[in-house]
């Protein structure tokens, strides 16, 4: 994977953590409303940092890292100079990410024509958020995978993904019930190279095939 690697989501999520309410009237209110649910702020917070811990201190600059390390960074209201260190990264990484999204447009805009119609339909009616239910070798050069799309963006019911002429497969154990994030495809001779980031845990895989189909289930 070139674009949407696991590395690329880490970052993303990065840039999450890093929304601050606009007013500390917002702040307290997020409190109460922990609270109101029974729930410690501070302990959420603290649950929350460590959880993203290894990354922030990855992908943000050290400046960062003192607020990391003591906790600050997201259990008391942002001071202004980190407000402003977070708003400069954030305008870095929006740069960034935008022109990410641009070269891969073109990237698929180049290739588009000569791709066959499912590989199309899988960047045109994205998977986004669909769960995989099951995955079938019919046969040494098919690979299926029937796909619950209910909580998606297109089909809103299942679909098959058939893949047809496949020649090489990188799909660790465990992908039933992953939920498919993002895709990007190339050429690889006469094949299409199709790349997939899921989730739970986040997982990266590679299917290079002849053909792609899609069919609507009932």
């Amino acid at each position: 994977m070139k674009y949407f690697t696991k590395e690329w989501y880490d970052e993303m999520q990065v840039s999450g953590f890093l929304t601050f309410p606009e007013t500390e009237e917002q702040w307290e209110e997020n409190q109460a409303g922990y609270r109101g649910q029974g729930i410690d702020p501070a302990e959420a917070q603290r649950r929350n940092l460590e959880d993203k811990k290894d990354n922030l201190l990855k992908f943000l600059p050290e400046s960062f890292h003192p607020y990391i390390y003591d906790g600050t960074l997201n259990s008391k209201y942002p001071t202004p100079e980190l407000r402003e260190m977070a708003d400069r990264w954030e305008a870095d990484y929006e740069a960034r990410f935008d022109a990410l999204l641009d070269d891969y447009s073109r990237h698929y805009e180049s290739i588009k024509e000569s791709l066959p119609q499912g590989a199309n339909q899988l960047t045109e009616k994205s998977l986004h958020d669909c769960v995989v239910k099951s995955i079938g070798r019919p046969s040494i050069d098919e690979l299926v995978l029937l796909i619950d799309c209910s909580g998606g963006f297109h089909y809103f019911k299942d679909v098959e993904v058939k893949f047809t002429g496949v020649s090489e497969t990188v799909i660790p154990d465990g992908l039933q019930g992953a939920r498919w994030l993002y895709n990007e495809i190339y050429l690889n001779g006469d094949r299409v190279e199709l790349h997939v980031l899921f989730d739970a845990p986040i997982t990266e895989v590679t299917i290079v095939c002849k053909d792609i189909q899609i069919e609507e289930l009932e």
